[in-house]
């Protein structure tokens, strides 16, 4: 159970979650290949690789240096796609893709931490136009993502702005608490990836959800409590009455393009795969 209520003249304090098998069941980019296809922004042999990126994501996902190999090769594979209709394709879909795959767990989190009195920040890897809705939905009070430049058409160059990714989301964490006066000694934090160790690392209450190997180690070596999230649910069903996220979300970072993740995960397979 979370302690109680923040006394209004206490610091403010804030929960830290990662997205991908923290609050949701899946990756987040990859849950949209289907719709990017029909969209006609990735063809039918990509949608292939990401439903096999979709079961190796579950499986383990990418280490930290598959990841870093693969940075130049994800921001190519969104390179031209034209930002509005990304945007569009994710709002069309949002419901009937992510809601039933939100952790019944993490929702109640998320409720525990705003009854609290904290505020919920999503802090993901995967871009605004897939994370910035979805923080919406679970009415998080910010999002930090990757961003990546859009030239003056609208559409992605390929080059990428800021990556949310491993030190640079403890980075992020502390400049929110900073600006908006969080103690960060006091806040909380939640990751399934030993990537996400630096996070962890930068409040006074981590939290391994449903780790990798490398992060249950950690975890445990040093004392870290470890939460089994395993129960998707809709949030209609948990609100019966539900049709708008309960708090409106303050996004504080925007985007990456759309399916990087679901190109990392697969050439982190293959990488492996050929190691094997």
């Amino acid at each position: 159970m979370l302690k109680g209520v923040e006394s209004h003249l206490s610091p403010r304090t804030a929960a830290f979650f990662d997205l991908d098998k923290t609050v949701i069941a899946k990756s987040s980019t990859l849950t949209f290949s289907k719709s990017f296809y029909q969209g006609g922004l990735i063809n039918r042999r990509a949608v292939l690789r990401t439903a096999y990126s979709q079961f190796v994501f579950l499986a383990g996902g990418a280490d930290h240096d598959q990841m870093e190999r693969m940075r130049k090769y994800l921001s190519a594979l969104c390179r031209g796609w034209n930002v509005e209709q990304v945007k569009e394709i994710v709002a069309e879909t949002l419901h009937d893709l992510i809601d039933p795959i939100i952790y019944d767990e993490a929702a109640t989190l998320i409720e525990e931490h705003h009854t609290a009195g904290r505020d919920v920040v999503i802090v993901s890897t995967s871009g605004a136009e897939v994370v910035e809705p979805i923080g919406e939905l679970l009415g998080a009070d910010r999002v930090v993502a990757t961003r990546m430049v859009v030239g003056d058409d609208g559409c992605f160059t390929g080059e990428v702005e800021y990556y949310a990714y491993g030190p640079t989301k403890a980075e992020a964490v502390r400049e929110l608490a900073a600006s908006e006066g969080y103690d960060l000694s006091r806040c909380y934090a939640y990751s399934d990836s030993v990537t996400d160790t630096p996070m962890l690392e930068a409040v006074g209450h981590p939290h391994a959800v449903n780790p990798d190997r490398a992060l249950r180690r950690e975890a445990l070596a040093r004392e870290w409590p470890i939460l089994d999230f395993h129960r998707p649910v809709r949030l209609k069903q948990r609100f019966p009455a539900f049709s708008v996220p309960p708090r409106p979300a303050l996004v504080a970072a925007a985007a990456i393009g759309a399916a990087a993740t679901a190109g990392l995960v697969w050439y982190a397979s293959r990488r492996r795969s050929t190691v094997a």
